[in-house]
């Protein structure tokens, strides 16, 4: 059998090749770093696959798809795998790129494996960012507002970039689809090929092994077993701290999203440094912050190759590339304390958090309740027109057509809305600038037109659930004739 698959495929050589590599200096568990990130890597991709079959990614159903995940044990162990599995794998990722400038492995003619290595902790926190918005609480809510607006700071395209992450004027159901495909599709994609470059280029150029002053060769060892059993170890005692913190320090889930409450974010432990450094400077000079001072950083990460002029790996000949290190490390290390604290003192000072039981039973009993007071089934028209509200209105107007305050108007209670059909549908078709005014309150957000973007029969049928179906609304349907009708 083996023979048959060794002449069709050449597996079977592969694998030997790859099993029996020298290691310099022999089998050491200074090496197992990477092997513990691709294990990482693949709980979180097995994990995040799963749960993707219960995520419901729109504002309606977001927050209430990961609230039903909490209340079954196993799929909220399997999300709390994959929070913890996240975190694992940055740590990972920064260890080990640690220990390659501390071993100075980076130096030729290993410059491009080591460029495709700060590209591979670019992309993790590129995933961990995305997916700290999709439970759609709070927390996710506040603190990837601060972030998207972060991206106004750059010049020229800041306004480009920040529009196209949050794909409205407001946070809503297409800003949790654009971060859902990020870090569903794009990102792992991205992640798997530099990892798959990745050891490719270790391949060929083979393990560098510690630095020492010895010119002579190292003595060198095998993969296989010795190597592959540490790493083995390596990877099961990373799968053993992500169980038990999984099991007993599960990620918080926070109140649904509401724009209208204040909130103090409280950024992902491996974005701390950022947040204090935002902090510490002036408001005026946030470009600092925002783009300066990491901009320079990633940077230098980038060409150290070429910054690093010393003709040896030696620790003893790269002294001032190991001070640089050990600053930079002091310097993340004290804004992220000093944003931990400062963080936890304004929490402090406002209201407590809401236990998380209470969270889950507060929102099981407000769905029990409407679901009592919910009236007769809706018509085939309005079922059609609940998801065409879902995907293109709720993000400015609410899940349930409450409005967000000072900028869109409710759709829920709203007279307007009930009265003349023909001047709901005009709205709807050619959109709706500058102030008004609803039940006293005064909104001055911007509709767009829908003409182009919507068929007749959406315009309508959205038209007819928010007429008959948000809040106590009861009014007549709407026709596709009367779109026909006005739209030019």
């Amino acid at each position: 059998m083996l023979n048959w698959i060794e002449q069709r495929t050449g597996f079977v050589s592969m694998t030997k090749d790859f099993l029996t590599e020298d290691i310099p200096g022999g089998a050491s568990y200074w090496y197992v770093f990477g092997s513990a990130t691709i294990f990482a890597m693949i709980l979180l991709i097995v994990t995040g696959i799963f749960l993707t079959f219960f995520y419901a990614p729109s504002a309606a159903t977001a927050w209430e798809s990961t609230r039903s995940i909490y209340m079954h044990p196993f799929q909220h162990l399997v999300l709390s795998i994959h929070y913890w599995s996240a975190s694992a794998m940055i740590a990972l990722v920064f260890l080990h790129l640690l220990q390659v400038v501390i071993w100075g492995a980076y130096k030729s003619p290993r410059e491009v494996q080591w460029i495709v290595g700060v590209f591979l902790l670019l992309v993790t926190l590129v995933l961990g960012l995305t997916g700290y918005l999709l439970p759609w609480d709070m927390d996710a809510y506040a603190a990837s507002q601060v972030s998207i607006n972060l991206t106004l700071q750059a010049p020229v395209i800041g306004q480009f970039i920040q529009q196209f992450v949050q794909d409205g004027t407001t946070m809503g159901t297409l800003t949790i689809n654009r971060f859902f495909g990020l870090h569903v599709w794009l990102m792992p994609a991205v992640l798997v090929m530099l990892v798959g470059a990745h050891l490719a280029i270790f391949r060929w150029n083979r393990p560098a092994g510690p630095p020492v002053d010895d010119p002579r060769p190292l003595k060198p060892g095998r993969f296989w077993p010795d190597q592959m059993f540490m790493d083995a170890v390596a990877s099961l005692i990373v799968f053993a701290i992500i169980m038990a913190l999984a099991i007993w320090a599960p990620p918080y889930l926070d109140m649904k999203a509401d724009p209208a409450k204040a909130f103090i974010p409280y950024p992902a432990w491996y974005f701390l440094d950022l947040f204090g450094l935002l902090q510490l400077i002036p408001s005026k000079f946030e470009i600092l912050g925002a783009l300066v001072v990491p901009g320079i950083a990633t940077l230098i990460l980038f060409l150290l190759p070429w910054i690093d002029r010393s003709t040896t790996r030696a620790l003893g000949s790269r002294k001032p590339i190991l001070w640089m290190l050990a600053v930079s490390l002091a310097i993340i290390w004290g804004l992220s304390i000093w944003s931990q604290l400062g963080i936890m003192q304004k929490q402090a000072a406002g209201p407590p958090s809401v236990p998380e039981a209470q969270v889950l039973a507060a929102a099981s009993t407000t769905a029990s309740a409407a679901t009592a007071s919910a009236p007769a089934a809706l018509s085939l028209q309005a079922k059609a027109g609940q998801a065409v509200f879902a995907q293109d209105c709720s993000s400015c107007h609410g899940p349930q057509g409450q409005g967000t305050p000072g900028v869109f108007p409710p759709l829920a209670n709203n007279p307007f809305v009930t009265g003349n059909p023909q001047a709901v549908i005009s709205v709807l078709l050619d959109g709706k600038q500058g102030p008004t005014t609803v039940n006293g309150q005064g909104y001055n957000g911007q509709m767009p037109p829908w003409k182009a973007t919507l068929s007749n029969k959406q315009i309508a049928d959205v038209a007819t659930f928010i007429r008959t179906a948000l809040g106590t609304n009861k009014a007549s349907a709407v026709a596709l004739s009367e779109v026909a009708a006005l739209k030019k």
